[in-house]
């Protein structure tokens, strides 16, 4: 919940006319906020486990996933039609993409998150999360530094 503070400062700029879609974005922010950051720890043990842990500690993120991938069916972005606050929130999924390139993992897959990974390329080739996120080369170097010496032993 490190991002609370921020997404409560960002619901103030985010200017929806329509009560049920602020209420709606504010509870997917939320949602993301919880769940995605919490299983960091799960995505963090698969980098350094055996194989059998490593799908274990997986597991533990598919809930949050499926829960996601049905709430963006229909949507072209999870707080509606364009880009708002809720994808400040999302961009740990972002980030999380990057992660499991690098690694090898295979948390957020295509065949079972097709929507998630359709809202993923829609989300990185916004004009302007590409003007504010770091280049993805920048990322995937940050991940290799990161966890360089856990992937290494694998």
């Amino acid at each position: 919940m490190k991002e609370q503070h921020g997404l409560v400062l960002v619901q103030f700029m985010d200017m929806r006319e329509y009560p049920y879609e602020k209420a709606l974005a504010r509870f997917w922010a939320r949602f993301i906020d919880e769940k995605f950051w919490a299983i960091w720890p799960a995505v963090k043990k698969a980098i350094v486990s055996r194989e059998r842990e490593r799908e274990e500690a997986i597991e533990e993120t598919r809930p949050h996933l499926k829960t996601l991938e049905s709430g963006l069916k229909e949507r072209k972005f999870v707080g509606g039609e364009s880009l708002g606050f809720v994808e400040l929130a999302a961009n740990v999924i972002v980030w999380l993409f990057v992660a499991q390139e690098v690694l090898g993992l295979e948390i957020l897959t295509e065949e079972k998150f097709p929507t998630v990974h359709e809202w993923y390329q829609r989300f990185a080739d916004d004009a302007v999360f590409k003007e504010c996120a770091p280049p993805r080369e920048r990322l995937i170097a940050y991940y290799k530094a990161l966890f360089g010496a856990s992937t290494a032993s694998k």
